[in-house]
């Protein structure tokens, strides 16, 4: 990333392999001194189609002169947040890549892997472990250890907070630790979960939602309730897809969860684009990539990042060739007289923060293993790659189709988007809903591929004849 004063900020991601192979060094280290870490990487693996270097939240070094040096010609930095007392922690701010803690005094060069899972005790009860858990119940940070020969394995829970204290001093003085916080944080849930999402008018929902978002962070305040707001997302899309339901329970069965996740792709009208992203903005969310793909393209999108949870959201819309220049994240654009594919799929099936619910989620994965195994025991077909490259793979499951109210449809056919022929297939068959995004990333790359992105978008449009959806399949 870089910027300049007074600027935005230009995103241009860079791949580091020295730091991968750090980190993977580190990795094959925890497998020879924990049997139980290297057992849990076949399985992830072989059960769950997942990598284990994509899972590891962290790791504690043994410090040397010569391991910092190493750590800081890869890319790495200090960070501002310490591990214990006098640890210090080295993050990439430029790649996708686990924190590595450095320890004083001697010992194994990996003194401990922890990976990061949605929920501990569902972590220790798949693996019948028995092992204490450290930290309060939906507090801000548990884990479990596994003793091993050498190192140590743990599985970490993170709930809106980045260090590694499970009693933290800074959020108790905020009132983060006090006793009604597990409750209040149940409450927040809840509120997001039982929210109204049909709406007869868009616009109407947008001012409820607004209201929620606000009732959520009054309870909770702004980082954990975008915690509860996101885990409440995920489970709606979840609902709403086969291939998602199906591979989080392969997950679930090791205890992990959504863990893996890497982003949120919400599809959003013209209209209420600036008024979704400052829903975002009020969690806590950071703009990041700003996309007009091109002339032709038909869409844009704004890449947002949370900088406590680490969420990041893929929000997108349709774009006409002159607005290359629009700051569509910030002024309301009105409907073009025909939609492009984004319009239209909010057309059939509402806005992603109302009704619709997330198009996507991408979650990382062995790339070649999900698709296979997902096709092999599950019946379930991968699209084309649009992005095919080592450093960035990317397809989508085929798409869950959606039947379409006829309310939606009639609107459209009125407003001259489709013909009396879609029209009727709409009702006929539906039209094409959500997907699960297999995506494997490498030497930490944290960037879109604006073309491939292109691509995938136009291969998805709900106009297109669902024969010609199908031949697209792998």
């Amino acid at each position: 990333m870089n910027a300049t004063e007074g600027a935005t900020p230009t995103f241009a991601w860079q791949r580091y392999p020295g730091a991968e192979a750090l980190l993977e060094r580190f990795v094959g280290l925890a497998f020879d001194g924990n049997s139980f870490a290297a057992d849990l990487a076949r399985r992830m693996r072989e059960e769950t189609s997942t990598r284990f270097l994509d899972w590891v939240d962290h790791f504690v070094v043994t410090g040397s002169p010569e391991r910092e040096a190493a750590l800081l010609e890869a890319g790495f930095t200090r960070d501002n947040c310490g591990y214990d007392g006098d640890t210090p922690v080295f993050v990439h701010l430029g790649g996708l890549f686990a924190r590595v803690a450095m320890a004083q005094g001697s010992g194994p060069e990996v003194r401990e892997v922890a990976i990061k899972v949605e929920s501990v005790a569902d972590f220790v009860r798949a693996h019948d472990l028995g092992t204490e858990l450290i930290g309060p119940a939906l507090g801000p940070y548990r884990l479990t250890r596994v003793k091993g020969a050498n190192t140590s394995f743990a599985a970490v829970e993170r709930r809106a907070y980045r260090g590694f204290d499970s009693y933290p001093g800074d959020l108790a003085r905020e009132g983060r630790m006090a006793p009604h916080v597990p409750r209040d944080t149940v409450a927040a849930r809840e509120l997001w979960q039982t929210r109204k999402r049909h709406f007869h008018d868009d616009d109407q929902g947008m001012t409820y939602t607004e209201a929620r978002v606000g009732d959520v962070i009054d309870l909770v305040g702004r980082d954990l309730a975008c915690h509860v707001i996101f885990e409440a997302e995920r489970d709606y899309w979840e609902s709403r897809n086969r291939a998602a339901s199906v591979q989080k329970a392969r997950q679930d069965r090791l205890g992990l969860g959504w863990a893996n996740h890497d982003h949120h792709t919400f599809r959003c009208s013209r209209r209420l684009f600036p008024r979704i992203i400052t829903v975002f903005e009020r969690l806590g969310f950071d703009l990041r990539e700003h996309f007009h793909a091109g002339h032709h393209a038909g869409w844009g999108a704004q890449v947002l990042e949370h900088p406590i949870t680490g969420i990041v959201i893929f929000a997108d819309l349709d774009l006409a060739p002159e607005e290359a220049t629009a700051n569509f994240s910030r002024t309301a654009l009105p409907d073009l007289p025909r939609p492009n594919t984004v319009g239209l799929w909010v057309g059939l099936h509402g806005e992603s923060i109302l009704e619709a619910g997330m198009h996507h989620l991408e979650a990382q994965f062995d790339f070649d293993a999900l698709r296979d195994d997902l096709q092999a025991k599950e019946g379930i077909a991968t699209m084309k790659p649009f992005s095919d490259f080592p450093f960035l793979r990317q397809a989508f499951t085929e798409a869950e189709r959606w039947p379409v109210a006829k309310q939606r449809a009639d609107r459209l056919l009125a407003a001259g988007w489709i013909d009396a022929e879609q029209h009727a297939r709409f009702l006929a068959e539906g039209a094409l809903g959500s997907h699960l995004e297999n995506l494997q990333r490498r030497e930490g790359y944290k960037g879109f591929n604006q073309q491939a992105v292109s691509a995938i978008i136009a291969a998805t449009d709900p106009r297109l004849d669902p024969r010609t959806t199908i031949g697209s399949i792998a």
